[in-house]
């Protein structure tokens, strides 16, 4: 209910913001507008024609549109085309206002021509700050990290340390914690801001810091960024280089939408499709990222046909056994599918790290041994009161056993193995694994009525 209480008021404040754009009511939609959570402020911008944000960009500062920017949630093809509705000067200026982090990511994902233009227009130190970060490689600590963070030398009191918290804090993206360095910026420890409140004015930051300090470096995986915040529950975590020098901070919300964007990645993968983060607008453009899967996963189809092109003579014998092939195939594939996720799902979240793989393999093959049975006994029985016939019951029974003891080893050894070779598990997708094991059916099943056939006939 008030959930959509809060809808219902959200429509309200569009419907005067929209109002105030078509009656060019600058006070009102200032008013308005800079009541609203940045989220929301976002969500309003993103909602408007061409011709409405050319009035947004006369009405707000480009620090006011910083906020905006930075919670702002669009395909990565339209930041070009609404950063080029702008002058360039209030872009630069725009991004000048944003974290450092969040606008390299912002750069990052327009032309480089474009975002050196931008560059050169800023002050130079915030232009080398975001140059900075745009230089390490994507998908790392560097590359979501932010410098605005506040550190001070275990050498000052409790009391300088707060006055350096005051001037500082403004511009720093948390201060829940302080990190402590000596002279040469290396990372010695952490101070929370509750301890640094009620800690004695005279008291030196060293003994009041903690040592134990948990840091990542530079070059670190952002999922193993993400995994650490997630185990330690930490609102900030040090980045460092080789040398322990103390080089920037990744939050929470940072490590957030990490999370979000590795698991639609995973998802896309384990569903056979490059990209899930939006929903595409055109056909051609969702048809562009589904393709290249599906012509792979056909072409191996194709060689699940032949397979079954080169048993004609077993199955001109007994057609028969064509009624059962889509059953094998289904139940290996199903079968694959489910210890691929369970594999794949051990690997990003580290718990295979603290289990032997080996462990994971002999518990599926387990696994699969007990479905195997159970589908195969069953199936026995459902074949000899339908056809009547308790050979071909026992050939599909058989059949079935083996495939999805065969399957389910399949699903959880390919993900490893990938991982073993520094490939992404979830490139052994669902539609991927699926097709595999039904090569590997089809291959069982027919092997063994070629060999049952004189009890068969």
């Amino acid at each position: 209910m008030e959930e959509l209480r809060e809808l219902e008021r959200n429509q309200m404040n569009n419907e005067l913001l929209l109002d105030a754009l078509k009656t060019e009511n600058l006070d009102q939609f200032r008013t308005e507008f800079l009541e609203m959570h940045p989220y929301d402020q976002a969500q309003f911008y993103t909602s408007l024609s061409d011709e409405f944000r050319s009035v947004v960009y006369k009405y707000l500062s480009p620090e006011e549109m910083a906020g905006l920017f930075e919670n702002i949630e669009i395909d990565e093809d339209d930041y070009e085309s609404l950063l080029a509705e702008m002058n360039p000067s209030y872009v630069a200026d725009m991004l000048s206002h944003m974290y450092a982090d969040d606008a390299a990511d912002v750069l990052n994902e327009i032309n480089d021509e474009q975002a050196v233009s931008y560059l050169t227009i800023m002050d130079d130190e915030t232009a080398n700050e975001i140059q900075g970060l745009l230089n390490y490689e994507e998908s790392t600590a560097g590359s979501i990290m932010t410098t605005e963070f506040i550190a001070i030398e275990a050498n000052e009191t409790a009391r300088s340390a707060m006055q350096i918290l005051k001037r500082e804090a403004p511009q720093a993206e948390t201060i829940y914690y302080v990190f402590v360095t000596d002279q040469d910026k290396k990372l010695l420890g952490v101070l929370s801001l509750r301890t640094l409140i009620i800690a004695d004015e005279e008291a030196l930051i060293s003994d009041l810091m903690d040592d134990r300090v948990v840091s990542v470096p530079v070059t670190e995986d952002q999922e193993e960024v993400a995994r650490k915040i997630r185990d330690y529950n930490f609102l900030a975590v040090p980045v460092v280089d080789f040398q322990n020098h103390l080089l920037g901070i990744i939050t929470v919300d940072d490590i957030i939408d990490v999370m979000d964007e590795e698991a639609s990645d995973d998802y896309s993968k384990l569903a056979g499709i490059s990209d899930l983060d939006h929903v595409d607008k055109s056909p051609f453009s969702a048809a562009k990222k589904r393709l290249p899967w599906l012509v792979i996963l056909l072409f191996l189809g194709l060689l699940t046909a032949s397979l079954i092109g080169r048993f004609e003579e077993t199955l001109s014998q007994k057609a028969i056994l064509a009624v059962f092939i889509p059953l094998i195939g289904g139940m290996a594939g199903n079968t694959g599918t489910q210890a691929l996720a369970v594999a794949v799902r051990g690997i990003a979240t580290g718990e295979l790290e603290q289990e032997s793989k080996w462990k994971l393999v002999l518990r599926e093959a387990g696994t699969g041994l007990i479905i195997g049975l159970t589908c195969g006994i069953a199936i026995i029985f459902i074949v000899f009161f339908w056809q009547d016939d308790f050979m071909l019951g026992l050939l599909v029974g058989i059949s079935i056993f083996i495939t999805l003891i065969v399957a389910t080893l399949a699903g959880s050894l390919v993900p490893l193995l990938m991982h073993k070779m520094k490939i992404d598990p979830a490139v052994a997708s669902g539609p991927f694994i699926t097709t595999i094991n039904d090569l590997i059916s089809i291959l069982i099943y027919f092997g063994l009525a070629t060999l049952f056939m004189g009890y068969l006939l």
